[in-house]
């Protein structure tokens, strides 16, 4: 690294960043949490949850008999509940992380902070674009701090090498590259049964539209239907979209969106892409050297992996382009394509614990969380547009600041969703 690259960094203090589950703690800033979904992801909270210092693992709670025993050997001084309103009754539990499927984030983080908690809640942070901007409204009306779950925001190599690329190394950002490329079983065909013992299907369910049992829904099968997930754009692609639009400076919806894809490889019952292609522009003030690009690839058959990275960014700049994947890869090249030798020290690790390392912090005042509701927003509502692109088959149009897509009330529609109404976690504006 040169020694000017070095002095940028050090001076944004990315390089000094320590680990962040190193946290300031005292007698008084103990904080009690509680997990709401107990699945794999939401066991992997359980752990980061215990290797934290002055946290308090409350309770959890989770609609299904097998995940709240399995939870148990994870954390057995935690009391198991099946309903999540016995968690935001108790007035003992400062916050929560949530780690349900996609349909029931927003809903289960807006009855949280109502309930005078702070949310830690998975990617992405809404099932459809309108969720996101209840979630941040409810964040500014109730004071509370919302991290999300991208935990990439919290890594120091990731923070290290995104600085870098904004320090102006390649000139002038103008393209980012995103992809998730990945090989996903198929989930088969399947058809509509009784719910197994153990499992409060109508809980489970909440405020989507009711739909019958169906066991390729459950477990992680519920990414892949429109009801319940957001498809792989908004399960893994989120990750990478959100590093790209980071890099990229952007701080808005884009205006424009274009998607093409499809079932190209599973004959099964998913109903999103296996394939897609996006493309997402900011105009910025529309003058040239101001408008920006970020391009999203999925495939889902395959292990044909650009750079050799399953999932990684790329940025082309006006002077060179920057390779950054999560895993801990970094590669510079100049505007000739040659290598350019870069030294980034940073611990390559991609922790959650990490991550709700500073999710405390920023509870405590000790720092702004990395992932608030208006990242989480932003970069969640990427993959929903993509989707809605995809599925509609036409480009769309945004208006950025109104958050809607005027003259085209189809799309415009599929901003949000429908729920049951009489459901008492149905999201309401206030």
């Amino acid at each position: 690294m040169t020694s000017t690259r070095r002095v940028f960094l050090q001076s944004t203090g990315l390089i000094a960043l320590g680990s962040q589950a190193a946290a300031r703690t005292s007698a008084n800033d103990r904080v009690v949490v509680a997990v709401i979904g107990v699945g794999g992801q939401g066991r992997s909270h359980l752990s980061a949850w215990k290797s934290l210092p002055n946290v308090e693992l409350a309770a959890y709670c989770d609609v299904e008999a097998d995940r709240r025993s399995a939870a148990a050997k994870v954390a057995p001084g935690a009391r198991a509940e099946t309903d999540l309103r016995k968690i935001l009754d108790d007035r003992s539990i400062d916050a929560v992380s949530i780690a349900t499927p996609d349909h029931w984030h927003t809903p289960a983080a807006l009855l949280a902070m109502a309930a005078g908690k702070h949310v830690y809640v998975e990617k992405p942070c809404s099932h459809n674009l309108r969720e996101g901007r209840l979630l941040v409204e409810a964040a500014k009306r109730h004071g509370k701090v919302v991290q999300h779950g991208t935990q990439s925001r919290s890594s120091r190599f990731v923070r290290d090498a995104v600085a870098l690329a904004r320090s102006g190394a390649i000139g002038e950002i103008l393209v980012a590259r995103a992809w998730n490329v990945q090989y996903r079983p198929s989930i088969g065909h399947d058809k509509p049964s009784t719910p197994p013992a153990g499992l409060d299907y109508e809980n489970w369910v909440g405020p989507a539209p009711m739909v019958p049992y169906q066991a390729n829904r459950l477990h992680y099968g519920w990414h892949w239907f429109r009801n319940f997930g957001t498809g792989d754009a908004g399960n893994d692609g989120v990750h990478e979209l959100d590093i790209a639009r980071w890099g990229l400076g952007v701080e808005t919806l884009p205006t424009t969106v274009a998607a093409i894809g499809g079932k190209y490889h599973h004959d099964d019952d998913q109903e999103f892409p296996d394939t897609m292609t996006s493309i997402f522009e900011f105009p910025g003030t529309g003058g040239v050297g101001k408008r920006k690009q970020l391009i999203f690839e999925m495939r889902l058959w395959s292990r044909y992996h650009p750079e050799t990275t399953d999932n990684g960014n790329e940025f082309l700049g006006t002077e060179g382009r920057i390779y950054i994947a999560k895993r801990g890869d970094l590669k510079v090249f100049d505007r000739e394509g040659r290598p350019k030798q870069v030294e980034i020290t940073a611990d390559r690790t991609n922790s959650v614990a990490d991550h709700m390392a500073n999710f405390l912090d920023a509870i405590r005042g000790d720092s702004a969380a990395h992932a608030d509701a208006t990242t989480a927003h932003l970069s969640s509502s990427l993959p929903h547009l993509a989707n809605l692109s995809a599925r509609l088959g036409r480009s769309l149009t945004l208006d950025p600041s109104a958050e809607r897509i005027p003259g085209d009330s189809e799309a415009d529609a599929g901003l949000g969703r429908s729920y049951r109404t009489e459901h008492w976690a149905a999201p309401r504006k206030s």
